[in-house]
């Protein structure tokens, strides 16, 4: 596997690359995951030839992982990819059994799931599973649908609602640093749960703001030019409203 051997002398304690030679599991995992937030960019903007480059970059990072666990006698990356494809056939009976329907694959595919992590989990609880490494907003969401399978979750869209009114009262009162900060994480969760009851993905929502707010900022900046940063609050927020205006369809 051409991969696997580049890496193995990229890793190789006598010729190989001092700065590969040095890196461990925790150093490498920042580079991992951004190497999947650039792939996700790329799949963002429709551009192929950066997601066919960016996908090489991501699957080099799972190359560098297998080494290092290689080299301290753990798995390989054969290992890694037999591990997925066996997964993959198991979690699919629908594809590759026999006697199962297709359209029972999401049911059947999350049944597999949690009998798996029954087998090798020793938490028992329902949330059991969900990363903590994970992005919080993606992470608040995980652990939402794991709570709603039990039954704990609002019947409709109006509970979530007021569950974020409540949150945002509780942010007003709050006295210290520290309880603002807890009160604003609990309102950031209640807003998960009611992107989650409209079936809205909140990163993408989120990335959506972001990318209106960077959008608008900047015709605000081209228009007031050099004078931006002298401007008044409300002299700004006259051309943020114009800035909007001129997004609006005809």
């Amino acid at each position: 596997m051409p991969l696997a051997n580049v890496m193995a002398r990229l890793r190789d304690p006598d010729t190989g690359c001092p700065w590969d030679i040095e890196q461990d599991f925790a150093s490498i995992a920042p580079y991992t995951i951004e190497e999947a937030y650039e792939v996700a960019d790329a799949i963002e903007r429709n551009d192929m030839a950066a997601l066919r480059d960016e996908l090489g970059d991501l699957l080099l990072q799972v190359a560098f992982h297998s080494r290092m666990a290689e080299q301290a006698g753990h798995f390989s990356l054969q290992d890694v990819i037999d591990g997925i494809t066996q997964k993959m056939i198991r979690r699919h009976p629908h594809v590759f059994g026999e006697g199962t329907k297709r359209e029972d694959g999401h049911a059947q595919w999350e049944a597999i799931k949690a009998a798996e992590r029954a087998e090798k989990e020793p938490d028992s609880s329902a949330l059991a599973g969900v990363a903590i490494a994970l992005p919080a907003l993606l992470r608040a969401e995980k652990l939402q649908k794991r709570a709603a399978r039990t039954g704990f979750d609002w019947p409709d869209t109006n509970g979530a609602i007021a569950k974020i009114v409540e949150e945002l009262d509780e942010v007003q009162g709050a006295a210290t640093p520290a309880e603002r900060e807890e009160e604003v994480g609990d309102l950031l969760f209640a807003v998960v749960n009611l992107a989650r009851h409209l079936k809205i993905d909140p990163e993408v929502a989120l990335r959506g703001g972001n990318a209106k707010f960077d959008r608008r900022f900047r015709v605000m900046e081209e228009i007031a030019g050099d004078a931006f940063a002298a401007l008044t609050l409300d002299e700004k927020e006259a051309l943020w409203q114009r800035a909007k205006r001129a997004e609006a369809p005809a």
